[in-house]
Parts: C-alpha cells; structure tokens; sequence
C-alpha cells in the first residue's frame, strides 16, 4: 500500500510539474473588425527549455530558416529589406519641411504613457489602437509573468509600465539601448475600426463612449438636429477633420488614444522605432519583430488566419461613400501625415 501511494504521489508530481513548465495563454482576436467576423481562439505560447531543444535540432537538420513550429515564409527572407525601406521612408517625410507640422510632435507625457516597457528584454512598444494592440501586450505580458485574461487591459495591474513611469535619465537610456517597435494599419481603415468599436458594438461595455462622447459630438457636429440616431460615421468624421477639434479632444481625454494620428500616439520622427510593423503584412512581420527584438525563441505570434489582415478597400469606400467631400478632404489633411509616414495611399475616392 506504502508503495502505492509513493507511486500515486510521483505521477502527481509529474503532471503538475509538466503543467508549470508548459504554460500558455489563450488569446482570442475578439474585434471582428480587424481579426473577421468569426472569432478564432488562438495560443500564444511560451516555449519551455524542452521545445527550445526540439526546435534547435529542427533548424539544424532542416538547413532553413524556421517559426515556432512551422517554416518561415518565404518573403520573410526579404523582411530585412522591406523594413529597411519603411524607415529610410520614414526618415525621409520627417525631413519634409513641408509637413512639419503633420509629422513632428513633442516627446510629451502623453507619448511616453503610450509606450510599454519590458525590462526583463529589454523592449519598448508603443500602443497604436485598432491595429491588434492586445496580442502584443499578451506577448509581452507572457515574456514577464501568466497573468489572467480579463487584466489585460487593466494597466494598473498587467505587469507592464509605461515609459512614462521612470525618471527622466531612465527614459532616455532605454530609449536609447532598447529595442523599439509600434504598428500602424491604413489609417482611414483604423478610423473605422474605432468608430465601429467604440460607438457600435461597444464589446467591453465601455458605456462612457456611447453616453457621455457621442453626445458631444452630436451636439457639436451633427447638421440635421432633428436626427434622434445615435453617433453617425459622417458625425464622427466631421469630428475629426475639424482644425478645432483639440476643444473636445481635452473634455475627452486618453479615450482619444482609439482616433488620433500615429505622429500623436508614438512621436516616430522624434523616437528612433526600430521596426515598425504593418497590420496589412502582420504574418510576415509578427514573427520578425519577436527575431529582432531576440525574443523568437521565448514566444510565438499566434497564427493569423489567411486574408483577415488584408486592406479591405470596398469597407472603407463604403463607409466614406455618404459623406461630402469637403469633410473628407478635411479629414486627409488631418491624417496626411500617417499616410506619407508610412507609405499608405491617398484613397481614390479623393483624386475623383
């Protein structure tokens, strides 16, 4: 019986132990708008010292290139150069002195409380909304410590601080030796990914949105006053492409962080990002992005189904469709500047 239970113990011992060493997080891309319509649970997973071996002695037998678990793409072999072009892009509309004012923003507080810090590796993210933010803080809430799901977004208790939180000598030295990345999506397609998150769907039940910044948008901004509907895509539109629209932007907040310009969020021509990902190529740039910042061989990007991440130019026509030109041009200028940094096209339905 004595031995019974000493074998009982050890098969516990095992398991339990197998349990700690493979610890994962389930990660479901819940806005439809920028993961489909269907929504696919996906793992990110940590990769124990036993996968590590696994996954070497791959490498070395294939003789190619490899992901966690799979091969690497083809055109990943020429990510090198495609980044290399994003920036000399970059650094080169941020020497355009005529968009200046499009493109250059002061390093202030807001900036730095928009960039997440990973010490344990040396990293720096900026948060860019509606560009599938979440999985990148579960990436690197994973590389720190498990934490549970529903705190992701809590980042008073997510594990990861903001640049904002050191002292000024400490900020300037992990701007300097850190590891910086941010993603950026067509800007207009982000716009309303924001609109139909916010003031539509509403998934995580944010009610200040629909109750207390819609109104103030209407009251400002909708033409017809009889309109009993709630915050219209051509309201939010008029909204954003106003020159004065910084008066509501300070009654609103941080909540502005869901629409503003990339140029306001993450300061790029006055932080030198080492990589910056597009949300239309995330399949090839997730796993760069972990290899550069010397992280691919802790985590895995989880698998992004075919196309979901793709440019989807009849939405975004179909949105814009309703709304005069007037108010869309003013909306252009407002986010010209993205569009140049990044190399995104002016949308045809404004050469017209």
């Amino acid at each position: 019986m004595h031995h019974r239970w000493l074998l009982l113990v050890a098969c516990f011992w095992v398991v339990f132990m197998f349990m700690v060493a493979t610890k994962f997080i389930t990660l479901t891309f819940k806005d439809p708008d920028v993961y489909g319509a269907k929504q696919e649970p996906l793992i990110l997973t940590a990769i124990t010292e036993i996968d590590k071996v696994r996954v070497t002695k791959e490498k070395r037998l294939s003789g190619e290139l490899q992901t966690i678990g799979k091969s690497l793409p083809e055109d990943l072999v020429h990510q090198p150069l495609v980044h290399m072009e994003r920036l000399e892009l970059l650094r080169n509309v941020c020497q355009d002195a005529s968009l200046k004012n499009l493109t250059h923003t002061t390093v202030s507080k807001f900036v730095l409380d928009r960039i997440f810090v990973c010490d344990k590796h040396k990293i720096l993210f900026c948060q860019t909304p509606k560009v599938g933010n979440t999985q990148w803080k579960k990436v690197l809430i994973v590389l720190n410590d498990e934490i549970p799901e529903n705190v992701v977004h809590d980042h008073e208790k997510n594990g990861l601080p903001r640049l904002s939180s050191f002292s000024d000598s400490e900020i300037q030295k992990r701007l300097k030796l850190y590891f910086k990345f941010f993603i950026v999506r067509d800007p207009f397609e982000r716009l309303i990914s924001a609109f139909k998150d916010k003031f539509v769907h509403n998934p995580r039940f944010e009610p200040w949105y629909r109750h207390e910044i819609a109104p103030g948008i209407i009251r400002k901004y909708r033409k017809d006053r009889t309109e009993t509907k709630g915050l219209q895509f051509e309201d939010f539109v008029r909204y954003l492409g106003d020159p004065n629209h910084r008066w509501l932007d300070l009654q609103f907040g941080d909540h502005i962080i869901h629409w503003i310009t990339y140029v306001e969020l993450c300061a790029p021509c006055e932080i030198m990002y080492s990589v910056i990902g597009h949300h239309e190529t995330l399949e090839e740039d997730a796993p760069y992005i972990l290899k550069e910042a010397g992280i691919d061989h802790l985590v895995s990007y989880p698998t992004i189904p075919p196309g979901i991440t793709v440019y989807n130019k009849t939405k975004v026509e179909r949105y814009f469709s309703g709304i005069s030109k007037r108010d869309v041009r003013r909306l252009y200028a407002r986010f010209e500047g993205d569009f140049n940094l990044f190399g995104y096209q002016e949308p045809d339905f404004l050469l017209n």
